[in-house]
């Protein structure tokens, strides 16, 4: 069994565990040990945002995960102004400084947002997957040894307001890969004189892959696995 599956991951669920619930269905229908069943991803997802991930089933297509991953993503974001999170994100711990009170106008808002389309630097965050030493920056944060990972040349390729009601701000982006939304969220926060964390979060597209091209975990089994695989040429 070979191929790529659209898979619309839910808000709570690891990558790990969507490549883990598709690997042990592949494999039982197939009649193998998952064990034996190369199955990965193609870009990983936080835990608390939702949308597309794809799936790699086979050795053929782990094989071009790295074609995949270098591919745009496309987001929909939920911001709040005024509040920051210690990992960027809702799992974090929240807190809304007293100082911080602007009320930035939908003008200001759509300003600030047009002007990171294009080339910037971007520090990813403490909290992310990327190695340092060895070690996921992710894990030396839990730690109490935080260190930011290397800035990297980052592209915005759109960005569009879709909602504002302060203190929420929703917005549809296209971005490079290796961009951090949470790391951009909080720039736009600094940039309106004030602080910010993703909220909500759901991946949209990668590629040309859409996510209403994708399909949920409770519609996944023995029967439509297969069915649902996407050959690459």
């Amino acid at each position: 069994m070979q191929g790529l599956l659209l898979f619309d991951k839910p808000a709570g669920w690891t990558s790990f565990d969507a490549v883990n619930f598709v690997r042990k269905l592949a494999a039982k229908k197939i009649g193998i040990p998952p064990r034996r069943l190369k199955v990965g991803h193609s870009g990983t997802l936080d835990p608390f945002a939702t949308g597309l991930l794809i799936i790699l089933v086979g050795k053929k297509y782990t094989a071009r995960s790295q074609e995949l991953l270098k591919l745009a993503k496309s987001y929909q974001a939920t911001m709040i102004l005024g509040s920051n999170s210690t990992t960027g994100d809702p799992e974090g711990e929240i807190s809304s400084p007293t100082d911080i009170i602007p009320r930035p106008s939908i003008e200001q808002v759509n300003k600030v947002l047009n002007s990171f389309i294009g080339e910037s630097m971007q520090t990813p965050p403490a909290y992310s997957a990327i190695k340092i030493n060895g070690v996921r920056a992710y894990k030396l944060a839990r730690d109490n040894r935080p260190v930011l990972p290397d800035a990297r040349v980052i592209n915005i390729y759109r960005i569009e307001l879709l909602e504002y009601d302060f203190p929420l701000i929703k917005f549809n982006v296209e971005v490079s890969s290796g961009t951090y939304v949470r790391s951009l969220v909080e720039t736009i926060g600094n940039r309106l004189g004030s602080v910010a964390y993703t909220q909500e979060l759901r991946r949209t597209g990668i590629g040309n892959y859409s996510i209403f091209n994708s399909t949920l975990p409770e519609d996944i089994n023995e029967q439509t696995i297969e069915r649902l695989l996407i050959e690459l040429p």
